[in-house]
């Protein structure tokens, strides 16, 4: 049976086909944020910590870091990742103890984080370019590490699932001769948006079935490419991943929290419901507030995508007797039925004043 060990120094995750799927989370990355990307370059990694607490709270099995900012003052990324690199892994290893995924298109920053992770991280990524094997694969053998192989080469993506299963196949191969072995490789044979290609998901499900039988490797995947670009994309993965782990498919690079509500929504939706006339107190909590309308939360918290996994997991004989999927809800039950004796309580006081 398949298993890809990835190590913090305290904690060992195991990817496997008879294990819980695994959860990548994929917070700690400036790419499209803005403000985070602003932050680092400031050396502000307020956002970094609290990304890191919150995605494990969540349930994230494995934390991946990217450093990719593009200076303003210096846009050479070959210059400025490595040490912004080295600086976030320093800063999260002290935080948080689950293993890491250092994830990079530049080599020296890669490298920067595998001389400073504790254990045994997960390597973000190697693809079938010949440049880019040449690269990372003795990076791969000298560090004694995993590594996230991409179904694109040369030619770029192709979307002939296939021609996707080929480069797959020769990035396994290619690591043998590096002796890497299969178990030490997660491929990701690349989602497409649904959206755009209405195949997407029957083909990364036969492509996922391909490679365990076939190849033998675990599978990843960016979980939120299947829905981009359409509405209620969280509907759309709710019902990818489960998919995709009933036909093989081990862990998934993922958003595992769902994000608070700003203030800005709290207001807006203040706003509306006064414009219906309904009155509402001043000084009400804004996270009741949340909750009652069906906004959310202001608090990070653990996503539905997760409880699609946790069902998942259940179903696939993945979680024991569902110890996970029973004591998940009974926590939420109780801080439920906790808030519901705290309000009856109050009430009595009220009526016997």
């Amino acid at each position: 049976m398949t298993r890809t060990v990835v190590e913090s120094k305290t904690k060992s995750v195991i990817i496997g086909f008879d294990q819980p799927f695994c959860v990548i989370g994929e917070r700690i990355n400036p790419t499209g944020r803005k403000r985070l990307a602003a932050e680092l370059e400031a050396g502000d990694f307020s956002t970094v910590e609290s990304d890191a607490i919150a995605q494990v709270l969540a349930g994230a099995n494995i934390l991946d870091i990217n450093a990719g900012v593009v200076y303003n003052s210096n846009p050479n990324p070959n210059e400025t990742e490595p040490p912004l690199m080295g600086r976030v892994i320093e800063l999260v290893q002290a935080l948080v103890d689950i293993p890491l995924c250092i994830d990079s298109s530049v080599p020296g920053a890669l490298e920067r984080g595998l001389e400073l992770a504790e254990g045994r991280p997960l390597l973000n990524s190697v693809t079938g370019e010949e440049e880019r094997l040449e690269l990372i694969l003795p990076l791969v053998k000298k560090y004694n590490v995993p590594v996230v192989a991409i179904s694109n080469d040369d030619t770029g993506i192709s979307e002939d699932p296939n021609v996707r299963f080929e480069v797959a196949k020769k990035i396994v191969e290619r690591a043998a001769d590096f002796g890497i072995p299969a178990h030490d490789i997660v491929v990701d044979p690349l989602v497409m948006p649904v959206g755009a290609m209405g195949t997407a998901g029957l083909q990364v499900f036969r492509l996922v079935r391909r490679l365990r039988e076939e190849l033998g490797v675990n599978t990843t995947c960016g979980a939120s490419n299947i829905s981009f670009g359409l509405p209620n994309r969280h509907g759309i993965n709710n019902a990818f991943l489960p998919m995709a782990i009933a036909a093989g498919m081990t862990s998934a690079i993922m958003n595992p929290i769902s994000i608070p509500i700003s203030e800005k929504k709290i207001q807006e939706k203040i706003t509306e419901l006064e414009s219906l006339g309904i009155i509402i107190p001043d000084g009400i909590d804004p996270e009741k507030l949340a909750n009652v309308t069906g906004l959310g939360s202001t608090k990070p918290r653990s996503g539905s995508e997760m409880e699609a996994i946790r069902a998942a997991n259940f179903l696939t004989n993945n979680d024991p007797h569902g110890r996970t999927w029973i004591s998940s809800n009974k926590l939420v039950k109780d801080l439920a039925d906790g808030d519901s004796g705290r309000r009856r309580a109050s009430s009595r006081r009220r009526n016997r004043s």
